[in-house]
């Protein structure tokens, strides 16, 4: 099977002009398929605030009421998406825009109340791997916007993570997939006040260690549950690291 690289990029890499071009040069060098999965939850937050609509995350997950979800589409489904396609075009990468509501690439359910409600949101069960391999193997490289659909007429706001995972999860028995999950750290950090005590390899059992310790909190739990779940379901290798080391090998590499 031919390599196929999916790299998750969010924060404030994909908001500010000169990180996000730097990400897009790093992207746009790579050889062979691959495909990018965008958040842009500090966009949303930001424009949320100058409607006057409150944001609320519990564990790094954005609760998503009527009006937010209108907020979260126009931001991650337009603004961010198109800024991106159109600064790989400049690079001459045949990108193309979509959120999983397009082509059925990626169906989700409401996720259900239970401790919490998190309102619109929504947890996938089902990728379009044949669709977006067929894209893929065209040439085109698929731009994912962390938004689904529930078949029912319903957008649904979906942790680009969590996308990010199910899409690698999706596509692993038609490619050789590496994940690689972009953020603004070197990777994962022992002292999140320390940029360099990255922690080389994780372990699934390391993993759940340093969440009891709390050295793992917030928005890296979720990020690290789809890691352990892609490489359950076939994902070769998954790697969290700086946006500006993209192809580096350097960073976390997470292992079962």
């Amino acid at each position: 099977m031919e390599k196929l690289t999916i790299i998750k990029v969010g924060g404030k890499i994909v908001e500010e002009e000169q990180s996000l071009h730097q990400l897009l040069s790093g992207f746009s060098k790579i050889e062979g398929y691959k495909l990018l999965v965008h958040g842009g939850g500090r966009s949303a937050t930001k424009l949320a605030e100058r409607l006057g609509i409150e944001s609320h995350m519990v564990n790094g997950r954005r609760i998503t009421d009527k009006a937010t979800l209108e907020v979260v589409t126009m931001v991650y489904g337009g603004l961010v998406n198109k800024n991106i396609v159109a600064g790989l075009q400049a690079l001459g990468v045949n990108a193309l825009g979509l959120t999983g509501t397009d082509l059925n690439i990626i169906r989700s359910e409401k996720r259900p109340v239970k401790d919490i409600d998190y309102g619109f949101v929504g947890d996938v069960k089902e990728v379009n791997g044949e669709m977006l391999s067929n894209l893929i193997s065209l040439g085109i490289v698929p731009v994912l916007a962390p938004l689904t659909h529930d078949k029912q007429g319903n957008i649904l706001n979906t942790n680009a993570d969590t996308i990010a995972g199910e899409t690698a999860k999706g596509l692993a028995q038609k490619f050789d997939v590496e994940l690689v999950y972009c953020f603004e750290k070197k990777g994962v950090l022992m002292d999140e006040n320390d940029d360099d005590s990255v922690i080389p390899v994780l372990r699934k059992a390391d993993f759940e260690k340093l969440i009891a310790e709390k050295v793992i909190q917030g928005g890296m739990i979720p990020k690290l549950e789809n890691a352990f779940e892609a490489l359950d379901a076939g994902v070769k290798k998954v790697i969290i690291t700086e946006a500006s080391q993209i192809g580096k090998e350097t960073g976390t590499t997470v292992m079962i």
